[in-house]
């Protein structure tokens, strides 16, 4: 036996065989974390009196901070390591914990939200390239699954808590704290999966281009994408006080439940459609959010939470799809050394439209009430989704099938995912 053949097959390090799973659990407590905050909002909003225009503008600080760190220090692992840098976005997270905890006030919540954000993007980007680094094939579909699981976990939880534990402000992010603080711990225990290399100020400058022969495509799909952003937007700013102002249902988990299903039925699509020709992923995405937002609309007008719900699980697969769809037909166009720009470009726009149609929805719903707000803001889903439709067959667009392992979630990516998102990174 050789000696390649000996190594080959001789047992890996207990380190190195949980890592994997330990990166997973670390990706998802960062998104558990980012949507932690939904069902808190509605307690927030009676603590404090504030608007539900407070409630989004919380919501949306969040997405832009990490658009920022994306942008900036998306590929700052590539050159520090996986492990340092994973390590201080756990640390920036506890900070991020502890401005919840003590907060007192709206400002207290925006800071939190702030820090929040820059360390999710921070972990996603490095923890994303960590799992590639390890297994590229498992990986690429880990990083689609991780953050909607956990967002799903999130909200889930924090609905649980609220409704069956005391103090749930306080509790909730006590036991997030607690398990930052142990993954900051173990951390050290995994093997580091790449090598420091020189760049790293050039590293820091965002590179956001949009090919020649991508820009067609991109503005077909741009009113998909759009739509699909901002229904998840919507969903993780508004949707448990628009259950409880049109269902008169108070109990948290029920606005929990109705957030986790867009997520869990989004990853339930993605892994299913993942290996699908991307113009089969559309079609099927399209159709279903059609349909499941005209369920969700007859479900708040009818006041029935099992029809929200229906119509969220339905809608949530076409979020999945669509979203999966689109980042398919575009990456193949693009040369490697394109693609870093490309998906800074896309995730611009895709973060973009997570963030400013909520703050809209927060002005609307106070000042024509959350029926009507939905009404609207449904009809600008779909007008944008049919828009799109129409942008693609006059444009006769041949969707693109990926060729490599492409993740998609709240960041899709390839060989080196994550870090993709930002700079210098093969997807």
């Amino acid at each position: 036996m050789t000696t390649i053949e000996s190594t080959a097959n001789s047992p890996q390090p207990p380190g190195r065989r949980l890592a994997p799973l330990f990166h997973a659990v670390t990706s998802a407590t960062f998104f558990a974390a980012s949507s932690a905050p939904t069902p808190l909002y509605r307690i927030y909003q009676q603590v404090f009196a504030f608007s539900p225009v407070l409630i989004t503008l919380i919501f949306a600080v969040y997405a832009f901070a990490l658009l920022i760190s994306l942008l900036i220090v998306g590929s700052i692992s590539d050159h520090l390591g996986r492990r340092p840098v994973i390590f201080t976005s756990l640390l920036l997270n506890m900070v991020a914990m502890a401005l919840f905890l003590t907060a007192d006030g709206p400002n207290w919540l925006i800071a939190a939200r702030i820090v929040q954000g820059f360390a999710t993007g921070a972990a996603a980007a490095s923890i994303g390239a960590a799992l590639v680094d390890l297994d590229p094939a498992k990986g690429s579909v880990t990083n689609s699954i991780a953050p909607l699981i956990g967002m799903a976990v999130g909200a889930l939880g924090t609905s649980a808590l609220v409704q069956f534990a005391p103090a749930p402000t306080f509790l909730v992010y006590a036991v997030v704290l607690i398990l930052l603080v142990v993954q900051a711990t173990v951390i050290w225990a995994t093997p580091e999966t790449t090598r420091r290399r020189a760049g790293l100020i050039a590293s820091l400058k965002p590179e956001v281009a949009i090919p020649p022969q991508v820009r067609r495509t991109l503005l077909a799909l741009t009113p998909i994408n759009v739509a699909v952003w901002a229904l998840g937007g919507f969903y993780l700013s508004l949707v448990p006080s628009l259950i409880s102002a049109t269902t008169g249902s108070t109990a948290p988990l029920v606005g929990g439940s109705v957030v986790a299903a867009l997520t869990i039925s989004g990853a339930a699509s993605v892994f299913l459609l993942r290996k699908k020709p991307a113009v089969i992923t559309l079609t099927f995405g399209i159709s279903t959010m059609t349909l499941g937002i005209l369920a969700v609309v007859a479900g708040v007008h009818l006041a029935e939470v099992p029809i929200l719900i229906a119509g969220t699980l339905i809608a949530g697969a076409g979020f999945g799809a669509n979203f999966l769809g689109a980042v398919h037909s575009i990456m193949p166009l693009a040369k490697p050394d394109e693609r870093a720009g490309l998906l800074s470009a896309f995730y611009i726009q895709s973060y973009l439209a997570f963030s400013l149609p909520a703050i809209l929805a927060g002005f609307l719903s106070k000042a024509i009430g959350f029926t009507a707000t939905t009404d609207i803001y449904a009809a600008a889903i779909l007008v944008l989704v049919g828009s799109g439709v129409m942008a693609l067959r006059a444009g006769r667009e041949k969707v693109a099938v990926s060729a490599g392992a492409y993740n998609c979630g709240l960041s899709p990516n390839s060989a080196k995912p994550l870090p993709s998102m930002a700079k210098g990174t093969d997807v």
